[in-house]
């Protein structure tokens, strides 16, 4: 067993299996142990590289968890995980660890008397850096420290083997990775003077002098210091040798950048003059070739006959998405612009075996552009040296394919000004825009013309005109991806006597949509994603799989920290890293959605985990939603904080949520995600957290005006509270469930579960019986038992000074000042009214704070104060509308109407009516928009006929709404 560190930390096992281990805080604890291996490692260090200087309470018990997981792993092998009286000690050979491996071959390599032994000895070590060290621990001080010492030792590693390889000659072996290091640190003089050294070894002595002048003034400009005794001994190095020209090109103190794709002044290269036509070949076009008009137009503008000096283009997208396809086809019928012809080849970016060495590239496109195999040097440096010098006066198209990296490409950009470059690859290639000015494509799915145009071509159009409906769906079921098209095509022309439909049937079925879009020749969608995947950092990888477990279509940046039990800097890159290969999109800012056949391929991984793990991963996500809703529901209604619980998995981040608005916004993205997780809950046996989700998503569903998804969200609630066998939680659910069924017009059932509710609390229940009794109440007046309701509201009312539940009082209060208005009693629905809003004075976009603020205006209104009243009507909807509380709006705007038709105002009441229905069309309560409509033209016609009798005519506008103003009232406003 092997544990590596210089990379993706991982256990490798004996022949080579890496062994992912889960989870950035386990991953952490392993690291530290191994970094100190030999030694004991006390416990507050881990404390502070897992948590800084704030473990949780339950810090310990976490430790010890992941200390026993990590002795299941070790189990069997030479290495031991010990404990100590003070910590934990691992033991073993210490060379099974890379960074001690690293240690020990560069301290063999510095005794070394033998240069060239040694730089063997030094490259072997610096082979087994594959990736950031630490980079997928939690990001605190001590991994911040840690990192910066194995920075260090690898960084000096690189001078040592460079002096090493310097000394016997080979400089220009070390130029690669000193112009990475460069790259990253511009200023760091050492790592500049042995590159300048480098260079002029390999017989590059005017790059050498171009990278001194351009240390020299960088070192001038960000630091104000003169170049070091290092770097004045490098230049004095390259002019002392008769090969360089004293000056490189321009002042000493304005030096010419380095242009990687300038024809070289020095150095003759053998048939440089001997131009003639590029013999390299075009791939084949693509049989059955459909659409992509839109992007062959871009590629012919980017890199087509009116092109600018330099052109280069990349087209990027997910595995499947043709973009080779799309790109040939524009190559063949542009390729005649070019006058030297054209020069391709394919990096297989993403192979499985081994990517294309650029140096090999550069080695075929030599022998296309005529070179004999004698002339082809074998140095890389030589290599782009004699490629820029061939292509400096041609005109070339050169197709770059499948490349992983912008790193991949810059040796491989032909000189020539007029030559045009076209790149595809999974990744975005960012930096090719920034370091090359690149056109950026990116290339989505096929409209579903497009799509079902594909099939066409492969199946003929008769087989498709038969079944249009089952064409459509086949091609929604393979997102409009051509791969995924082709293979499902191929398999219905494989089988003549199928339909469409039969085939239909096997990919709609999740469990079988990946096999049946399997050519079974090697080329399938699972496969191509395996090739994206392999090339993708652990934590990346592992984001994959663990993104099929929100059932939603989107996720965020906390939802992604959740799942992976990192800090949210870690889920943001890795969702940046799945982004940036196209197995995401980022649909808003934030937000990331992906195509089913992703999510269905991220299940696929998800499903070899043992089941214990999945089940953790959607308890993780669980509690991360419960703690989410609870701080959102908060927002809307602050007694809700009386009935929180503490989650077992805290959540690394929780969503910005300052206000309301936001609160609202966040739940409208959020809500498939959370109505499907109370399903996903029930059915996993997690009825806890089930329930209370579904519950504190109650509010949110009221205040978004998603009323038909939150009776069928509360209703798999209520089921799983009924299943916990707690009294007091099925109350909270038949309680909350019966508001939701007043919502939906449904008086007679809120009824029989709001009494149900209300029997199975007791005194000592506390907030829950108070919840249960104000839900009654409105229950009762929505039924039509206005006395009743008020007696119980009264009852209500005196069991709260009992119990001193104040923000909650303001939730009685406020119902209680409805019921007072309901009856015509101005002065007790105002004082209900006043005092629930002082009691919720520091939340004024509460839901129960607006609703007590349209009381008070109905109140005013009902106590003869119309002056005070319109004001108070006019605040309630600026409250609203301010809160992005859209369905609680439409209600006060319809209350609202009621008033100024009360005061002779049907006109102004009317428009108050078309705001109310332009809400309700919004958030598709048609019920509502044909009650509204109706309403509306009825005061409209009156109003047209300009009826004599005005009073009359504004009492039959109010009764024409057929609907009672109790049950208006209840329903609408009341159902929060």
């Amino acid at each position: 067993m092997r544990i590596r560190l210089l990379g993706p930390t991982e256990l490798r096992a004996a022949d080579g299996r890496s062994i992912p281990v889960p989870g950035a805080k386990r991953r952490g604890v392993l690291a530290l142990l191994a970094l100190e291996f030999g030694r004991c490692v006390r416990v507050d260090r881990f404390y502070d590289l897992l948590w800084d200087e704030a473990p949780p309470a339950q810090a310990k018990a976490v430790l010890q968890g992941h200390v026993a997981a990590l002795r299941k792993h070790l189990n069997g092998t030479a290495l031991t995980l010990e404990t100590r009286s003070s910590g934990y000690l691992l033991n073993g050979d210490a060379e099974s660890v890379d960074v001690h491996r690293f240690g020990a071959l560069t301290a063999r390599a510095g005794e070394e008397p033998d240069s060239g032994t040694a730089a063997a000895l030094f490259g072997e070590a610096l082979r087994l850096w594959e990736g950031a060290p630490l980079a997928d621990l939690p990001d605190t001080e001590q991994r911040r420290a840690l990192t910066d010492r194995l920075d260090r030792a690898h960084e000096q590693a690189v001078h040592d083997w460079t002096e090493r390889l310097l000394h016997i000659g080979q400089g220009g072996t070390a130029l690669p990775v000193l112009e990475r290091h460069l790259h990253t640190e511009w200023l760091q003089e050492p790592t500049a003077a042995l590159l300048v050294r480098c260079l002029h070894q390999a017989g590059r002595p005017a790059e050498a002098l171009r990278l001194y002048h351009r240390a020299r003034s960088g070192l001038a400009a960000e630091l104000g210091l003169r170049p070091g005794p290092a770097l004045q001994a490098a230049l004095a190095a390259v002019l002392a040798d008769d090969r360089a020209p004293a000056d490189p090109g321009g002042a000493p103190g304005r030096p010419e950048p380095v242009d990687a794709r300038a024809r070289p002044s020095v150095l003759p290269h053998p048939a440089v003059g001997a131009a003639r036509p590029a013999t390299g070949s075009l791939p084949r076009r693509t049989p059955g070739f459909v659409g992509r008009a839109a992007e062959l137009d871009w590629l012919d503008h980017a890199c087509g006959a009116d092109r600018p000096d330099h052109a280069l283009a990349v087209v990027v997208g997910a595995a499947g998405a043709g973009k080779t396809a799309t790109v040939v086809r524009w190559a063949h019928t542009a390729a005649g612009g070019f006058r030297d012809g054209h020069l391709h080849h394919d990096l297989r970016g993403f192979d499985p075996a081994r990517p294309s060495d650029p140096a090999e590239v550069l080695g075929h496109f030599l022998r296309a552009l005529g070179l004999a195999e004698a002339e082809i040097p074998e140095d890389r440096a030589r290599l782009g040296a004699l490629y820029r010098a061939l292509t400096a006066e041609r005109e070339l198209l050169v197709l770059l394919d499948n490349v992983r990296s912008a790193a991949d490409v810059t040796e491989l950009l032909p000189a020539g000004p007029r030559s045009a470059t076209v790149v595809t690859s999974r990744n975005t290639l960012e930096d090719l825009v920034v370091s090359e000015g690149a056109a950026l494509l990116r290339l989505e799915a096929l409209p579903e013309a497009d799509a079902l145009g594909l099939l066409a071509q492969i199946l003929g159009g008769e087989r498709l005109a038969a079944e249009p409906a089952a064409a459509r769906r086949l091609a929604e079921l393979c997102d409009h991806l051509p791969l995924a098209l082709r293979i499902a095509a191929a398999r219905l022309a494989a089988q003549p006597a199928w339909t469409v439909g039969h085939l239909v049937a096997e990919v709609e079925d999740e469990r079988t949509r990946l096999p049946a879009l399997d050519a079974h020749g090697g080329v399938s969608v699972r496969s191509a994603l395996n090739l994206t995947l392999r090339r993708l950092p652990s934590t990346a990888v592992r984001l994959v799989a663990l993104l099929a477990v929100p059932p939603g279509p989107e996720v965020d940046v906390p939802t992604a920290a959740a799942l992976l039990e990192a800090p949210p800097g870690e889920a943001r890159r890795a969702l940046g890293t799945l982004t940036a290969h196209h197995l995401l999109t980022e649909t808003t800012p934030g937000r990331y959605g992906r195509h089913d056949l992703i999510r269905l391929y991220g299940r696929e991984l998800l499903d070899a985990d043992p089941p214990a793990r999945r089940h953790q991963a959607l308890v993780r996500l669980l509690d991360y939603y419960l703690a989410a809703a609870m701080a959102g529901a908060c927002l809307l209604q602050p007694h809700l904080s009386e009935f929180e619980r503490p989650v077992e998995f805290p959540p690394p981040v929780l969503p910005d949520l300052p206000d309301v608005r936001s609160a609202l916004e966040w739940f409208r993205a959020e809500e498939p995600a959370v109505r499907a997780l109370v399903a996903a809950g029930t059915e996993a046996g997690e009825d806890d957290r089930s329930w209370q989700l579904a519950f504190l998503a109650n509010c949110l569903y009221f205040g978004a005006g998603r009323l038909t998804d939150r009776l069928d969200c509360l209703r798999h609630g209520l089921s799983a509270a009924t299943r916990t066998g707690d009294p007091v939680a099925a109350a909270l659910m038949e309680a909350a469930t019966a508001r939701a069924l007043s919502g939906k017009r449904r008086p007679a059932e809120a009824l029989v579960l709001a009494r149900r509710a209300d029997d199975r609390t007791r005194d000592h229940d506390g907030p829950a019986q108070i919840y249960t009794m104000a839900v009654l109440a409105v229950a009762l007046a929505d039924h039509g038992d206005l006395a009743e309701a008020r007696r119980l509201s009264d009852a209500t009312v005196r069991r709260l000074d009992e119990l001193g539940l104040h923000q909650a009082g303001a939730t009685v209060l406020s119902n209680a000042a409805t019921l007072a208005n309901l009856s015509g009693d101005g002065p007790t629905a105002l004082r209900h009214a006043r005092e629930a809003r002082r009691l919720l004075a520091p939340h004024p976009h509460a839901t129960f704070h607006l609703l007590a603020l349209a009381d008070e205006a109905h109140a005013l209104q009902l106590l003869g104060r119309g002056e005070e009243s319109e004001r108070t009507w006019e605040e309630t909807v600026a409250r609203c509308r301010a809160s992005a509380a859209r369905h609680l709006e439409a209600a006060v705007q319809q209350r609202y109407a009621d008033f100024l038709l009360g005061t002779d105002r049907p006109a102004a009441a009317s428009a108050r009516l078309r705001t109310a229905l332009r809400l309700y069309g919004e958030l598709g309560d048609t019920g509502s928009v044909a009650e509204l409509g109706a309403r509306i033209a009825t005061i409209d016609g009156e109003l047209s006929a300009q009826s004599t009798q005005s009073a009359r005519s504004t009492q039959g506008a109010q009764t024409a709404t057929g609907i009672p103003r109790a049950a208006r009232i209840g329903r609408s406003a009341r159902t929060a």
